[in-house]
């Protein structure tokens, strides 16, 4: 006989255990007097196990994970689920309506946690998050992207010093996990501070469906909550990269920039990874990395001033293990049936589109 267990409430909504339940928590009003609400998707299994969220758009133009939660909850698996599933694919509704990183006030949510019932609208919306969601929640994960012309490599971000933190980012199955301090004002710092053990993934560009980003992404979801045992699902095991420290190759002079390395190639120290030449190309600049790595994040906009980031290269220390590390992650996605899809996606063109990141 199923385990019974308590029925969850959110708001006014109560869900009961084996019910699945969309619901809304009211968040503030737009100058039109519209309302606007945090959508949430509740999947609370009739066993017991643990409680996850999975949060999505902090940033309003990050958008991959809204699509990762989508595919998500369409699994067939979560209806046999041990605990709760708890999805907020649109967290910063303000900014995703106008395509923009920030609230209407220009804050950035991610840097407003845990927030306050009185502040700003921003803070508001954090204290919301987090006493509706994070607090009835064991576990999280946190959904992001590059910014806007600035494409990230899927990775994931952890305090590797945490042995549950640690199990999970490995279990996850991204191909570069990045040990990361604390940050104050994050989702991910607050709820650390009420032992509440989050990840953030990482993958894509703002504003631009990338389908390696998302089918990673989804994927690992599945085996998170497979690490948690909140299904049971197959999956090969994937051995990533794991680096503790990381840096930005930055602009030595203003120009266009002609990129000579891409999203996961590996770079040797003092490489050269660019090219900077004025517009009437009569003065070029080298770019060249500081340390070996892989890069995991880079921009795509060629008009560019000096001191801007370009590159981030993730250090490793075995480039020899790094490279065959990468070459794994690549043939399991080319076993993917998403793969086709995300082949043919590649030229499509639209303000939400799919590009290779």
């Amino acid at each position: 006989m199923a385990e019974s267990r308590q029925s969850l409430t959110i708001g006014a909504t109560t869900i009961q255990p084996g019910q699945r339940v969309t619901l809304e928590l009211p968040v503030a009003q737009l100058t039109t007097h519209t309302p606007v609400t945090l959508p949430v998707h509740v999947v609370h299994g009739r066993r017991e196990g643990p409680s996850l969220f999975v949060s999505a758009a902090l940033h309003g133009d990050e958008i991959n994970g809204v699509e990762i939660i989508r595919r998500v909850m369409s699994q067939p698996v979560l209806d046999r689920l041990a605990g709760t599933l708890i999805a907020v694919p649109l967290v910063n509704v303000f900014g995703f309506l106008q395509l923009s990183r920030y609230l209407p006030d220009r804050r950035d949510l991610n840097r407003s946690f845990p927030g306050s019932q009185g502040g700003s609208l921003a803070a508001r919306l954090a204290a919301l998050f987090m006493s509706e969601i994070a607090s009835r929640c064991t576990h999280g994960l946190d959904l992001h992207t590059g910014a806007v012309y600035r494409e990230n490599l899927p990775h994931v971000r952890a305090d590797l010093s945490d042995c549950e933190l640690c199990r999970l980012t490995i279990a996850f199955g991204a191909p570069v996990i990045l040990d990361s301090p604390y940050r104050e004002g994050t989702l991910r710092k607050a709820c650390h501070d009420r032992q509440i053990p989050v990840i953030v993934y990482e993958a894509g560009e703002a504003l631009r469906f990338g389908e390696r980003a998302i089918h990673t992404g989804v994927q690992g979801v599945l085996r998170l909550m497979n690490a948690l045992g909140m299904i049971r699902m197959r999956s090969r095991p994937v051995n990533p990269i794991l680096t503790s420290a990381s840096y930005w190759v930055r602009a030595p002079m203003s120009g266009i920039l002609r990129s000579l390395t891409s999203l996961g190639k590996l770079v040797s120290a003092d490489q050269v990874v660019g090219e900077i030449r004025d517009p009437l190309g009569n003065k070029v600049a080298e770019v060249r990395s500081r340390y070996g790595g892989v890069v995991i994040g880079l921009t795509h906009l060629p008009v560019i001033n000096q001191g801007e980031a370009l590159f981030h290269v993730a250090m490793v220390d075995n480039v020899a293990e790094a490279s065959e590390l990468l070459e794994q992650f690549q043939d399991e996605m080319e076993r993917s049936p998403f793969y086709p899809l995300f082949k043919s996606c590649l030229h499509r063109s639209s303000i939400w589109k799919y590009s290779e990141s």
